[in-house]
């Protein structure tokens, strides 16, 4: 997995933990810590955007088979 995919990989997992506790608790935590509390502050915007265009990169790991997906794949024995 290449250095942009885990970084895609781990903004999408903060948006699926902010979505959650949204949806159980009512609360917005990334317009807590960036946005002083509203969905509209201007980092938290930019955070937004940024878990969602992971969203998309992340897209592309459905779709590699999975000894590509493995970084400690085992070399050949001939």
């Amino acid at each position: 997995m290449s250095v942009l995919q885990r970084v895609a990989l781990l903004l999408t997992i903060i948006g699926a933990i902010n979505w959650g506790l949204i949806g159980l608790f009512q609360f917005d935590l990334v317009a807590a810590l960036f946005g002083g509390g509203e969905q509209s502050g201007a980092f938290a915007r930019v955070i937004y955007t940024l878990v969602g265009i992971s969203g998309l990169v992340v897209i592309s790991l459905l779709f590699k088979p999975s000894e590509e997906m493995s970084d400690a794949a085992e070399p050949e024995v001939k």
